[in-house]
């Protein structure tokens, strides 16, 4: 029983390092698509850690499939919402694009002064 603890202990602890690492990145990294591939990353990972470090610890094979559950429903959910927002980013930056050739006449390839 002690070898589990031990498991269990050390897997939740690596979990913990890959949610603090992609807090990091969320915080350190310049624009949003570094941010969002730092954090989901990490994150799920470090998800993925602490399930299999809880795993061990259930009592029910029941209770070991509901954890999995929740564990593919948050990578799920994870994913959609990293998809989300990168669009979005990037439909922001192309519209601030196109307006920007829109107010400078000399972005079309005209002769400059």
């Amino acid at each position: 029983m002690m070898i589990v603890n031990i498991y269990t202990i050390f897997m939740v602890s690596l979990g913990c390092l890959f949610f603090i690492a992609g807090t990091l990145g969320l915080l350190r990294f310049p624009d949003v698509f570094c941010r969002l591939h730092a954090l989901t990353k990490s994150d799920n990972l470090g998800l993925g850690l602490i399930t299999l470090g809880l795993l061990p610890q259930v009592d029910s094979v029941s209770m070991a499939i509901k954890i999995l559950l929740i564990w593919a429903l948050l990578l799920l959910t994870s994913a959609t919402s990293c998809h989300l927002v990168a669009r979005h980013e990037r439909r922001r930056q192309l519209s601030e694009q196109a307006e920007g050739l829109h107010n400078n006449p000399h972005s079309e390839g005209g002769n400059e002064p």
